[in-house]
């Protein structure tokens, strides 16, 4: 299967959690809070300081280099208690 159908960049998987409560960059921080205390897994990537783009998420995570395996996403939103 090809890896665009089962992954997505952390940008990606927050834009599916966005709703008229839950911004994008909240659902990135969400997200990231979850990969930092191993909750969900990702393959991350992290900025260096001086690289930053856009708003810091926790561990420098990079939203735009950082995925996540769609079926792990499913698992940890069935967790939470939330389906999408």
């Amino acid at each position: 299967m090809d890896k665009s159908t089962t992954s997505l960049s952390l940008q990606d998987a927050a834009k599916r959690l966005v709703t008229g409560l839950v911004s994008e960059h909240d659902a990135e921080v969400m997200l990231a809070h979850a990969i930092e205390h191993n909750e969900l897994h990702a393959n991350v990537k992290r900025w260096a300081t001086e690289q930053w783009e856009g708003k810091q998420l926790p561990g420098n995570i990079n939203r735009l280099e950082t995925f996540i395996e769609l079926g792990d996403l499913q698992t940890w939103l069935a967790h939470c208690g939330r389906t999408k």
